[in-house]
């Protein structure tokens, strides 16, 4: 290795612009500080970083005063590294590196840690595991409690976690019915399939769902088998997996509402394994497309969109890469606007590696193994890619895959939201102007996710677009540089945002609301991100899409317009709205007062008008005219209801001043 060879940093390698939790500032005056070896096992055992030694931070500054002999400093890293004061020597040629500050002449060591393998992990300081084992989260480093060192011990061994047996378990422990079920998926994918001529236990012990010790001749079921086909209760007895939950949850889009919509959890309703909750649960999730696609008896598809096979590749994926040793158990919710899939239990490759693709390294492989067999699951290392190329396809925003620690959990967030939507497009270019049309597509996409969350990070950015995290931070700082978003913080807890609106061409009070920005046609449909408000007025039909798999798509029960009375029976007073709404059909933004008024204006006509005449006149979609403007006027008591019952179907609008029955 050459240490001779000095490197500057140039404007956009400055530390200074690193704005994420794998970035560490030590001082290093008196030398090497003991605190590095720390820093160093915590990014060894999450996801890797860089460490700058000569750097500190000083409020929202750093004070870059430099290393003395940054050649002594380098090779006291690399002695270090490679002794017993750490557990496995990750520093490999070229990871310290001395590089000069531009500005001020002065030295800094740089120091990269990668991210060691599961079978490295936990990488500990003096001899002592369970005392001396850091990780990182966003504050920082920390040292890891015993259940996370045991857990990465655990998963360091070659042998997948679902593979060991459970002794004095046997084939009463199982529910008949999801074994015989089983069969017949696997007879429906594969008709000939030379398993299915075994018995229970040999199939079993040809899925991995009951092994024998060669060395001990001890035999049983083993923790896949349970897990795939067992009873509720024995599944949970403390002598298995006594933290095991599943949880299935849809969240309404008014979040006033009560908690859920739909939920499937362990009741005792149904048996709770792992084959009938993937049988419950994949038809809930096909309802959330907005044209569902279809399963035949034995959960196949008909003609299955990508999208449909990403969701079934989703929840398989939580189901075979959970630790059922942590806690939290699997959780999924269903949002108006997205899917998020969570289980506990770490990454067993980097991020990195897993956005790469072709890299599996499946905790449990017998369950793996299962779905596979029976058509639910695609070959090793080709999940996430899957899906993120099916989502791409529909044009949805990337999904995110999030690691998060105490307790140790994986969550995949599955957007139901256009990537750029046109609507919250036309806003951002109404707004910047000129400026707006030579932004590129990823830069496009950031102000329409600061647009529709708030502040952003770095950090937040890397889950959704494929951009090292230094690329980023120059993309951000040049939208901050050109009055795109505003820069708030510093490193790690550095957060970019949109400008005041206050501050651009549209000028009403600071915090107006933009009425109509997420409506996405007249198909009745949605992205979900509701006001929250809501009259109660709903039409109290169904969508047409069912849970039953066994159940076809069928549009006979869908929203049906009410009879458009006015138009028909009064042509000259429907010209007269028409030509009132005229300025709300031109205009696909407005703000809210806007809209309300010409509304108003419009149901003061001395007729009563329901939602889908009101949203053909104003040019909107009559479910979120309903949901996210005549909700609230009528709130206000500016409109009243034609009928009591706010399920009529035929529910119409008048103002107050002119209400008759």
């Amino acid at each position: 290795m050459d240490m001779s060879d000095p490197r500057q940093l140039s404007l956009f390698d400055n530390p200074e612009f690193y704005e994420a939790a794998d970035i560490e500032f030590k001082s290093a005056k008196g030398g090497v500080p003991g605190s590095l070896w720390e820093t160093y096992s915590a990014f060894a055992n999450t996801d890797g970083g860089t460490i700058f030694l000569g750097i500190a931070e000083k409020g929202r500054e750093l004070d870059v005063h430099g290393v003395e002999d940054p050649d002594k400093i380098i090779n006291d890293v690399y002695s270090t590294a490679n002794s017993n004061k750490v557990s496995v020597g990750l520093l490999r040629d070229g990871d310290v590196t001395k590089i000069r500050i531009a500005d001020n002449e002065k030295w800094v060591v740089r120091i990269f840690v990668r991210r060691a393998s599961r079978q490295e992990r936990p990488v500990f300081l003096n001899n002592d595991p369970l005392k001396e084992t850091y990780r990182r989260d966003h504050s920082g480093d920390y040292r890891c409690n015993q259940d996370e060192v045991r857990r990465m011990f655990a998963d360091q061994s070659a042998e997948p976690s679902d593979s060991r047996i459970l002794e004095h378990f046997d084939l009463d422990d199982l529910h008949q019915l999801s074994l015989q079920q089983f069969r017949q998926r696997v007879a429906s994918a594969n008709p000939t399939h030379p398993w299915l001529l075994e018995d229970d236990r040999g199939l079993l012990s040809k899925l991995g769902g009951w092994r024998r010790e060669r060395g001990s001749g001890i035999e049983g079921l083993t923790v896949a088998g349970l897990l795939m086909f067992g009873k509720e209760q024995s599944i949970k007895s403390p002598e298995a997996l006594p933290h095991f939950h599943l949880d299935y949850r849809e969240k309404p889009a008014d979040p006033h509402q009560e908690r859920w919509t739909d939920r499937l959890t362990l009741d005792g309703t149904w048996e709770g394994n792992l084959f009938q909750f993937y049988y419950r649960v994949l038809p809930r999730l096909a309802a959330t497309l907005k044209a569902p696609f279809q399963l035949d008896s034995n959960l196949y598809r008909y003609d299955e969109s990508a999208v449909g096979a990403a969701l079934r590749e989703a929840l398989v994926n939580a189901l075979i890469h959970a630790d059922y040793s942590g806690q939290g158990g699997i959780v999924i919710d269903r949002y108006p606007d997205r899917i998020e899939l969570s289980n506990p239990g770490t990454l067993l490759i980097s991020h990195e590696q897993i956005l790469r693709g072709g890299i599996s390294e499946c905790r449990n492989k017998s369950l793996q193994a299962m779905f596979q067999l029976m058509g639910a699951g695609d070959k090793a290392g080709s999940g996430l890619d899957k899906i993120r190329s099916s989502w791409e396809s529909a044009r949805f925003r990337a999904p995110s895959l999030l690691e998060t620690q105490r307790p140790d959990r994986v969550k995949l967030v599955l957007p139901m939201t256009s990537i750029l939507p046109e609507n919250v497009v036309g806003l951002l270019a109404h707004q910047f102007g000129p400026m707006f049309n030579e932004l590129d597509p990823s830069e496009v996409q950031i102000l329409v996710m600061a647009f529709e969350e708030g502040p952003i990070t770095n950090v937040r950015l890397q889950n959704v677009l494929t951009m090292h995290r230094v690329d980023l931070t120059k993309v951000l700082q040049r939208l901050a540089r050109d009055g795109f978003l505003e820069r708030k913080g510093f490193g790690r807890w550095t957060t970019y945002e949109l400008p005041s609106l206050v501050e651009r061409s549209i000028e009403p009070k600071s915090d107006m609301k933009f009425e109509g920005v997420f409506d996405v046609g007249s198909d009745g449909t949605s992205d979900g991100t509701s006001d929250g408000t809501s009259d109660g007025t709903s039409d109290g039909t169904s969508d047409g899409t069912s849970n039953d798999p066994f159940a076809g798509n069928s549009d006979s029960n869908r929203n049906e317009p009410v009879s458009d009375a006015v138009k028909e029976s009064n042509p000259t007073l429907w010209a007269k709205l028409l030509e009132i709404g005229k300025p709300a059909r031109a205009r696909k933004i407005m703000i809210t007062g806007e809209l309300s008024a010409i509304v108003y204006q419009l149901c003061s006509q001395g007729e009563w008008l329901t939602r889908d005449e009101l949203g053909e006149l104003v040019g909107r979609n009559g479910t979120n005219l309903r949901d996210r403007t005549l909700a609230q006027m009528v709130a206000d008591g500016r409109l009243v209801l034609r009928y009591p019952s706010r399920n009529h179907p035929s529910q119409a609008y008048r103002v107050a001043e002119t209400s008759t029955t």
